[in-house]
């Protein structure tokens, strides 16, 4: 007699919870100068399974950390030695993710798809980037053949140069709207952080110095509150003489670690885990790497036609702030003025800053929040620039919506 095995059928995918660590300065005497990246993301995930008693630690199937730069503390499997570390179960195993910047936002997307096929049943997915010790590009080895056969533009390796590269092809994206939309980027995370809704997913860390002693990281490093465009008008432009981008209207570099919890909507009725975000729809896309963030523009356009909806559908976008030119030129294509309020009503990482493999869990955790306190709005959207020529783009449901759709019953009431 033949067997045959079981297929399971789709399952929803829903967005548990999401915390981060305080983001610091990626500098020597930064923030977290003097502290392993690996003890940033376990301190992320202990908080996360802190937050959530209700979830038996051995119910967690995988664990998926990614970085960017995979080596010293950011290396070794991250995903099972921060499982060990954070005190998990030993049955449970774990990986590591790269997608550089999309990094993060990969742990959830692929941790996602084992969730809907039923390979899993709930996962840690996030992301940490300590750029203090692991600087952008640090001891790479790029093959000669990328330039020698003209595969890639030698300066495409530079991010801050395809910032640059977005203005000469789109001059309409001039430097003074790249600046006002700094500013505003600042005055909303301001803003945010006295409203307490920037706040409650930050998890304190224990930092050391040598000369300062111990101390306790509770706040974010890097803002800049009180920013006028007159402040940033004249910064020098280091990727170019004469250039537009400044490290007035671009992204500091930042250490720092996200994670999330996700899980089968099903599971998460039976385990009594709360339900944030229903998972849509994900994509993912190429462009030149020397316009590298474009690459949101397509990663968009494809998740929206993947989940049958339109730009109009969607009712809060959290954009990734590598560049505001990056920001720019996916608000020109989409028809959507610089100072929407549906887009970042938190600011984004020109203020907060951008840990490279940590941002896309930011951007989930932000929106997660912003969609609880917008109950009209049925569909939000994470999108992020990704270097050397991508973009990524997740599309999540409201389940505070009157229409939603996603996993609403219990066990029993299936039954």
């Amino acid at each position: 007699m033949t067997t045959t095995a079981r297929r399971p059928h789709l399952r929803d995918v829903v967005f548990v919870d999401g915390v981060r660590t305080p983001f610091g300065k990626a500098r020597p005497d930064g923030l977290y100068a003097e502290t392993r990246a690996d003890d940033l993301i376990v301190k992320a995930v202990r908080e996360l399974l802190r937050r959530h008693p209700e979830l038996p630690p051995e119910r967690v199937d995988e664990v998926a950390i990614a970085a960017t730069t995979q080596q010293g503390d950011q290396g070794i499997t991250l995903g099972r030695t921060v499982a060990v570390l954070a005190g998990l179960p030993r049955s449970v195993p774990g990986y590591a993710i790269d997608r550089m910047c999309a990094g993060g936002m990969t742990a959830v997307t692929t941790t996602a798809a084992g969730i809907a096929a039923g390979q899993q049943d709930v996962v840690v997915a996030g992301g940490v980037e300590h750029m203090g010790h692991h600087p952008m590009g640090f001891d790479a080895d790029p093959n000669p053949r990328f330039v020698a056969e003209r595969l890639v533009d030698a300066e495409a390796l530079n991010m801050g140069v395809t910032a640059e590269n977005i203005h000469d092809r789109m001059p309409h994206l001039t430097k003074e709207r790249a600046d006002a939309y700094a500013v505003a980027s600042q005055a909303k995370y301001a803003k945010a952080l006295a409203n307490g809704d920037v706040g409650p997913e930050i998890v304190p860390v224990a930092v050391r110095s040598a000369e300062k002693g111990w101390g306790l990281a509770t706040a974010d490093e890097l803002p800049r509150p009180g920013t006028t465009i007159e402040a940033i008008r004249d910064l020098k432009t280091p990727f170019r003489p004469g250039g537009r981008v400044t490290a007035g209207n671009a992204s500091p570099l930042t250490d720092g670690a996200t994670a999330s919890l996700l899980a089968a909507g099903d599971v998460a009725a039976e385990l009594g885990l709360p339900v944030r975000m229903r998972l849509v729809a994900s994509a993912f896309a190429g462009v030149d790497p020397a316009v590298m963030g474009l690459g949101p523009v397509p990663a968009t356009e494809k998740a929206l036609a993947r989940a049958g909806l339109t730009i109009d559908d969607i009712g809060l976008f959290e954009i990734n702030e590598a560049f505001a030119v990056q920001v720019l030129a996916f608000l020109d294509h989409f028809g959507l003025a610089d100072d929407d309020e549906r887009v970042n009503p938190y600011g984004g990482a020109i203020a907060v800053g951008h840990p490279l493999a940590s941002s896309g869990v930011r951007l989930m955790t932000q929106l997660a929040r912003q969609l609880e306190q917008n109950p009209h709005v049925r569909y939000g959207l994470t999108t992020m620039c990704v270097g050397l020529g991508q973009g990524g783009t997740v599309i999540w449901e409201n389940p505070h919506h009157a229409d939603y759709s996603g996993h609403t019953t219990t066990p029993s009431q299936e039954a």
